[in-house]
């Protein structure tokens, strides 16, 4: 049976035989326990996680020294510093895993040659980062455009599958919310 991540790849592009083998033996599979980090703050990020199993989180450190979690990435989802990663500058945020997680790392290096070999995964990439840019330009969009009370709502309505896993001062963390006001807020909503 094949991994999550080419049947992911093939929703968008053709894979062949040659080219899933070409792709599979390019990425390496690494199991994360869980409050393990993938990436800490000042470190390159060398490489682009899909989530084959688990759960991770993305976040920083504020200026008052509170985590301030800004993406979760579970089954079927990538999740990188994409900036350090393209700059292979040093990185201003963590992934951390909140469960024991399995990713398929495509690193740096990998991924350029077989880009150069298999140019229709650059588009799946493509796609697979527009996706993403829309979706922060509408969370960007929502921190500003709803009430705490609505982005909440928001959250829970298109993301059931977090809020059933996802410890609740993480959620709060994400949303921007602190853990007691959330509280509040479900106990209104749920």
């Amino acid at each position: 049976m094949q991994p999550n991540l080419i049947q992911h790849i093939k929703k968008y592009i053709e894979l062949n035989d040659e080219q899933t083998q070409l792709v599979l033996a390019n990425i390496k599979p690494i199991s994360i326990k869980k409050k393990s980090y993938l990436l800490e703050e000042g470190q390159i990020c060398s490489s682009l996680y899909f989530v084959e199993k688990g759960c991770l989180r993305f976040f920083f450190i504020n200026e008052k020294g509170t985590e301030q979690i800004t993406q979760f990435a579970i089954e079927n989802w990538w999740i990188s510093d994409y900036m350090s990663f393209d700059t292979q500058s040093p990185s201003q945020f963590y992934i951390q895993a909140i469960e024991n997680t399995v990713v398929y790392v495509f690193d740096y290096h990998n991924q350029e040659k077989v880009f150069s070999q298999l140019p229709q995964l650059e588009r799946y990439f493509r796609l697979i980062l527009l996706k993403a840019y829309s979706a922060a330009q509408m969370r960007i969009k929502y921190l500003f455009d709803f009430s705490k009370e609505e982005s909440y709502q928001h959250f829970a309505s298109r993301f059931p599958e977090f809020v059933q896993r996802i410890p609740q001062y993480m959620l709060a963390s994400h949303l921007n919310l602190t853990p007691e006001y959330l509280s509040e807020i479900r106990k209104k909503t749920d």
